[in-house]
């Protein structure tokens, strides 16, 4: 008998068309079938010619009892384990208001920000909360890591440093994971890194920096005031990596003198899931503004001369220096950051230091009962890390009792055992830890453990108390009760525009649907509370996730090797090159160090082959918008002694299927070149044809575009990395955890499996839809694209086609005409689309004066048309202008977009209706999204950088 199967199918509820939807909007295109479709769009000569080997698909039901099945065998131990990653409590009203909540983690990064205003200012509050806390005046949106931020810091200061050079010197107090990113990230550039302890380093070979930890990763508090007076009198600069909940009771760096200051906020309320995501955090002096790495939101104002936020300084986004690159950042975690800022708004400064106050005091008490036990306490001075000085086989046996009572303490060494506690520690698990140190040493009568003195300095130096307030904006002492945090965030959430609300049509940006079914394991304690160097066999769940997601990843792309650590796309971009780079060494090739780039390539492509230590070639396109095969030859032929790798995105960013792209990989691989391939169109291709088997040799994947991950106003992403299997054996490594090959890079990222936790999402999402959803999800966004290219041709002309007159799975609409034409910029369109209830495409990208759209395969037919009808509504009204019925200067674009506010003043200068202004089509009487701000006036942020919450005086003004 044939097997039944369950009617509610996940791809249904994945797929935006239906069978009705799909058949008109094939009728639409003149087409038969969706395979008629591709037949047109994807090259025969690449396209599969067997299905996808996948498991078969599964229901939502079924996939969360899977799930469940799969994280019971995480082992729920306690970790003391510490080296920046610690247990926390996420408020509930945080946890299911913002982390699972689609109206914050479906947004996309605020590059329209009159309806980006909520998260803009939940990111201002972060950037406040950590120039407070640092002691420091300017700080960025976020960053992927901790060690990601540690190796910023290093490329900051010899950017601002003496031109001489020198040396980057590295506390051996670092936590190993940042040393090991951080001279992952020194090699390619040249610069040499010195691992050694501060306190006696001789300064004899010149450094232009160092980095310190604060506490140590041993738990030691130091004084860093005298090396960092020793590193300014010899022409050197400082970079700490700090605890910031340890900086509520010590010395912030800032007032110690370091230039610099980096960490992770992830005990600010943000689980652990196995190592991410987590927001690092980077803060520096005002004079380095303009060097600081990623992204800084800032107070500007708007047309109305009202306070308004935005990402200040975009050009320091710093893939759009491309080449000339001192990082490669794109993707922040901003909903990290958001909930981090969250929590310290919800605790305020009082409840933030009784929380360190708290973990110290655990601390403190478990340090004076190691000592009345007889241990030796290392250190005098500690916040959270307790060191203890062991002969080697009672640590060895005290290690392995803790780790039989699924309590995991850290060895450092063969003779010393650190523990560390946090504010999910309690003084239950206190005596807990001292019986287990008891009875591993042999001791039969143990004294209880005695409770500090109430009021006592307990073990912090008074040296380094704090003196100084931080958090008095009113932002962290507002909003204490669930019913304030309740209130303010959905009153921040209802100034953004999300997937909630309608399509948001970002071309390269893939905003698909985030699954409900995707996203429920992601907070499941058994998933969420296990530390990144637990011990594998307490992470069976992970493991079998990893080994699984890999197997599909595999599959889908037709590559040998895959590793999960790269934390966003242009991380694996990164990692991609460090591989080849890596390979040519191996075969004494080291000299091989030109990376060809088409000119169409995203900022990030040569961004990262700048800081992978490559020299960037730039090859042209076509007039079709193609690699141009002669020059390309050209230039392989000319740099064939040379030739590292070529950088490839495919589909292009242009949007089309490149005929020759097997033409293009053998061309490079004639002159002893290997192929990237930038996954960033991937969703154009699963289940069509697989990079593997056209050429490629290695290529990285946005999970949070093709694979579901959601974009979390700005972040999280995850960008892994496959590679052929001449590769594989390159793939990176990790100093704490062994991963990677036996010729392994260096770490790119500070956990091992990158931020594993929402690697759930994309696994689930293939579980659920199989080899046959994938693919028909792949041809859903072709048709849809193409659907939108047919509908808007005659309106703004669809600048780059395939030989067919097709599409990939997006579309750039050429707006340069109406310039010339009636004075209308594509930033005035961008905005007039607000007024119409949708989010702008991908303005000026690939080419100035362009619109690139990409509807992806999960919105239906309606919501298409709806975009449609609003573009070409837009086009009637730049046809006004054309025709002298409106003014060049004062229309309905340059007056977009239009708030309530200034539809219902008193006052009304325009020369068009406010119902024109406001309801440009009847559904908005009924379904209206009004952005929470005019126009913003970038130029004046500029000019007057301001990055931290402003006094709450010049809101009400």
């Amino acid at each position: 008998m044939t097997p039944l199967r369950h009617p509610d199918r996940f791809v249904n509820r994945h797929l935006g068309p239906d069978a009705a939807e799909t058949k008109a909007m094939l009728q639409a295109l003149s087409l038969g079938s969706l395979d008629e479709l591709i037949e047109k769009t994807v090259p025969a000569a690449i396209r599969m010619k067997s299905p996808l080997e996948l498991p078969p698909a599964i229901s939502e039901h079924e996939l969360l009892a899977e799930a469940a099945r799969i994280a019971a065998k995480n082992v729920p131990a306690k970790s003391y384990l510490g080296m920046g990653y610690s247990n926390c409590i996420t408020p509930p009203v945080i946890l299911r208001n913002v982390l699972e909540n689609p109206g914050w983690y479906t947004q996309y990064t605020p590059y329209q920000p009159e309806i980006s205003q909520g998260r803009l200012e939940a990111l201002l509050n972060f950037q406040t909360m950590i120039a407070d806390l640092t002691g420091l005046p300017v700080a960025n949106a976020s960053l992927l890591d901790e060690g990601t931020a540690a190796a910023e810091a290093m490329t900051l200061l010899r950017a601002v440093g003496p031109k001489s050079g020198g040396a980057f010197f590295i506390s051996e107090a670092c936590h190993p994971q940042t040393i090991d990113v951080v001279q992952t990230r020194a090699r390619p550039l040249g610069i040499e890194t010195l691992v050694g302890d501060a306190e006696t380093f001789d300064f004899a070979q010149p450094i232009f920096g160092a980095l310190l930890q604060y506490p140590a990763t041993d738990g030691a508090i130091r004084d860093p005031r005298a090396f960092i007076a020793r590193c300014h009198a010899h022409g050197a600069k400082v970079a700490i990596a700090a605890d910031l909940l340890a900086l509520t009771v010590l010395t912030p760096p800032g007032e110690l003198g370091a230039e610099v200051c980096v960490g992770t906020s992830q005990r600010f309320g943000v689980p652990l899931g196995y190592g991410g995501p987590h927001a690092a955090f980077f803060a520096t002096q005002s004079e380095h503004v303009r060097h600081l790495p990623g992204r800084i939101i800032g107070v500007s104002v708007d047309a109305q001369g009202k306070p308004a936020l935005r990402m200040a300084l975009q050009t320091r986004e710093q893939h759009i220096r491309r080449e000339k690159a001192s990082s490669n950042i794109c993707t922040a975690q901003a909903l990290l950051a958001i909930t981090s800022s969250m929590y310290a708004a919800y605790h305020g400064p009082r409840g933030l230091r009784a929380i360190a106050e708290y973990v110290h005091a655990l601390a403190t008490r478990l340090g004076a009962g190691l000592r009345a036990r007889g241990f030796r306490v290392a250190h005098g001075a500690y916040f959270d890390t307790v060191r203890v000085e062991l002969d080697r086989q009672q640590a060895g046996a005290i290690f392995d009792l803790a780790e039989s009572r699924r309590m995991n303490l850290r060895a450092l060494g063969e003779s010393s055992l650190c523990v560390a506690v946090d504010e999910t520690t309690t003084e239950a698990d206190v005596d807990a830890l001292l019986a287990i140190f008891s009875q591993g040493a042999g001791q039969k009568d143990a004294p209880a453990a005695a409770a500090p003195t109430p009021g006592a300095a307990l073990a912090l130096p008074h040296a380094l108390l704090r003196k100084s307030a931080y958090l008095s904006h009113p932002v962290f002492n507002t909003h204490h009760s669930e019913t304030e945090m309740l209130r303010y965030l959905k009153h921040l959430e209802s100034r953004d525009l999300s997937l909630t609300r309608t399509m948001i049509p970002l071309g390269s940006c893939t905003m698909k649907l985030n699954a409900t079914a995707e996203m429920i394991p992601l907070t499941w304690a058994a998933f969420g509370a296990v530390h990144p160097f637990a011990p594998r066999a307490q992470a069976a769940g992970y493991t079998q996730l990893f080994d699984e997601l890999s197997a599909q990843l595999r599959a889908i792309t037709g590559f040998h090797g895959v590793s999960l650590q790269p934390n966003a796309g242009a991380q694996g971009e990164y990692a991609g090159l460090l591989v080849i780079r890596a390979y040519h060494q191996s075969r004494n090739e080291a000299h091989r160090n030109v990376c060809l780039i088409p000119s169409s390539a995203h900022g990030t492509n040569p961004a990262s082959a700048a800081l992978a230590g490559f020299r960037i070639v730039v090859v042209k396109c076509d007039e079709r918008g193609n690699v141009d095969l002669g020059d390309l030859e050209a230039k392989a032929e000319q740099y064939k002694n040379e030739l590292s790798a070529l950088m490839v995105t495919y589909p292009s960013t242009h949007g089309v299927f490149e005929e020759e792209i097997v033409r293009i990989c053998e061309i490079v691989h004639a002159r002893g070149g290997q192929v990237y391939m930038d996954g960033a169109n991937m969703n154009a291709q699963v289940g069509l044809c697989r990079p593997g088997d056209f050429g490629a040799d290695v290529c990285h994947l946005n999970l949070h575009k093709t694979f579901c991950i959601p974009h979390g106003g700005g972040g999280p992403g995850m960008g892994p990395i496959c590679t052929a299997k001449h590769l594989t054996p390159f793939l990176p490594s990790h100093a704490v955890m062994p991963v990677g090959g036996p010729q392994a890079i260096g770490a790119v990222s500070a956990a091992p499996w990158g931020s594993a936790s929402i690697l759930v999402i994309s696994w689930a999402y293939i579980r659920m839809m199989g080899a046959d959803g994938l693919t028909a999800a792949t041809k859903t966004a072709i048709l849809n694209a193409n659907y939108i290219a047919r509908r808007l041709d005659e309106s703004f002309p669809v600048l780059y086609r395939g030989r067919h007159g097709t599409v990939a799975h997006e579309c750039i609409l050429d707006l340069r005409r109406v310039k010339a034409s009636a004075g209308i910029e594509v930033d005035d369109v961008a905005k007039r689309l607000i007024d119409y209830g949708f989010h702008a495409p991908t303005t000026s990208f690939p080419v100035i004066g362009t619109l690139m759209v990409e509807p992806t395969e999960s919105e239906a037919k309606g919501e298409l048309d709806r975009f449609c009808d609003a573009m070409i509504g837009i086009r009637a009204e730049i046809r006004e202008i054309e025709e002298g019925k409106a003014p060049r200067e004062q229309n309905l674009l340059k007056g977009a977009p239009h708030t309530a506010e200034l539809v219902c003043a008193d006052v009304w200068d325009r020369n068009y209706s406010r119902e024109r202004a406001a309801f440009p089509v009847p559904r908005q009487r009924a379904f209206k999204f009004w952005p929470a701000v005019g126009r913003l006036n970038h130029v004046q942020g500029d000019r007057n950088l301001i990055c931290s919450c402003p006094p709450i005086e010049e809101y009400a003004a």
